[in-house]
């Protein structure tokens, strides 16, 4: 998979990020499905009110639905929009993040009402296509460029991820836990923390060793760098990609392990913790609502899992009853909100002291994050 290019500076986050994972292939495959025309006319040649015509949408996916993960959950949100609106949306795949996606947003701007585009690297495609088609609305996942027709979306992932962490620190027995990093971008920078800190907070003296595989979907690769941390004797492995190869390679050593995206117990379903996953549906549809009402403003959304975008997989049937039950109560904390995950006292893999006791982490400081914090092992790119 090319890589997301995230090499923009941390002011821009700031200023830009807030205005209100999946596999390269060098081929494209598009699955087009009529979009629904104007709702017909009843016998008599009168309808009991003005008619609405369904506006036409398009998704470009990075992967395949069949991926397990990241495309998988974007492809149910879809399914929902189309069951609760009535119509067909036009999906483009393994579209990747590269010179190629500026033409195929370029095309479908053509002829479609509402653009998604579901992965990071699409940002500046995107962003230059918007500029051309003011009458289009776009909706980019992960990104932080705004413009007045396109708008960003992404979840409080790190929430769930602290919670599996919460799970996984009760389950490791040397404490040594390994993490196979898809890119050193905040969105999986900061989930790598948020996991730390969860499994911290039952045991402090776990460390996390981090290596990057540089993919979304790449199975050989991930299944490599998962080998790599294995080798090293870690007994709890936690992976970022949207393939199931690392929790796989965890389960042929007997080792505890936990996916990422969708639930992906059934890959190791003896050794599996649970893993964040994403619920994109109502997102979709709430926005597709606004957009044909008229109501639809520019905004980076970030949606918690109080909203519902983001949660937890069922939690293994060999993670014991208590660790269950521990899990579940902090997760109605986070859901009544009276625990913040990124909340101090937070201290950085250097010993520096990133936030004091009480004081919570920012949006704009949880989006910009490039920094690991203390027990992680590992480098992050510069």
């Amino acid at each position: 998979m090319m890589t997301k290019k995230w090499m923009f500076s941390l002011t821009a986050i700031l200023l830009m990020i807030l205005t209100a994972c999946s596999g390269q292939s060098t081929t494209t495959s598009t699955t087009t499905a009529p979009n629904a025309s104007p709702a017909s006319t009843p016998a008599g040649g009168s309808t009991p009110q003005a008619e609405k015509k369904l506006p036409r949408v398009a998704f470009v996916y990075i992967g395949v639905p069949g991926d397990g993960g990241w495309t998988y959950e974007h492809d149910q949100g879809r399914l929902m929009l189309e069951k609760e609106l009535g119509f067909k949306a036009t999906t483009v795949e393994n579209i990747p993040e590269g010179p190629d996606a500026e033409r195929v947003f370029e095309e479908l701007a053509q002829k479609n009402d509402i653009i998604f585009g579901t992965s990071f690297g699409y940002m500046d495609a995107m962003y230059n296509v918007a500029q051309k088609h003011p009458k289009v609305t776009f909706l980019h996942s992960t990104g932080y460029k705004t413009l007045p027709n396109l708008g960003t979306y992404m979840g409080r992932e790190y929430q769930s991820a602290y919670l599996v962490g919460m799970a996984a620190g009760k389950m490791t027995k040397n404490n040594h836990m390994g993490y196979v990093g898809a890119f050193p971008i905040p969105e999986v920078i900061y989930t790598i923390n948020a996991f730390t800190l969860g499994a911290q907070s039952v045991n402090p003296d776990i460390d996390v060793s981090v290596v990057w595989s540089n993919t979304w979907f790449d199975p050989a690769t991930e299944k490599q760098a998962a080998i790599s941390l294995l080798d090293k004797g870690v007994d709890v492995l936690a992976a970022y990609q949207d393939s199931p190869a690392s929790i796989q390679a965890a389960a042929e050593r007997k080792v505890w392990g936990i996916g990422n995206d969708s639930d992906m117990g059934r890959f190791a379903p003896e050794t599996y913790i649970s893993n964040p996953k994403w619920n994109w549906g109502p997102y979709y549809v709430q926005t597709v609502k606004s957009v044909m009402d008229g109501t639809w403003k520019s905004s980076a959304y970030f949606g918690s899992m109080k909203e519902g975008i983001t949660d937890i997989a069922p939690l293994g049937k060999n993670v014991p009853a208590d660790v269950k039950a521990l899990v579940e109560k902090k997760k109605q904390e986070i859901l009544n909100g009276t625990f913040d995950v990124f909340q101090g006292p937070i201290v950085d893999q250097d010993g520096k002291t990133r936030f004091e006791q009480g004081k919570k982490m920012t949006d704009e400081e949880i989006l910009g994050t490039t920094w690991f914090v203390k027990g992680i092992k590992g480098v992050i790119p510069k």
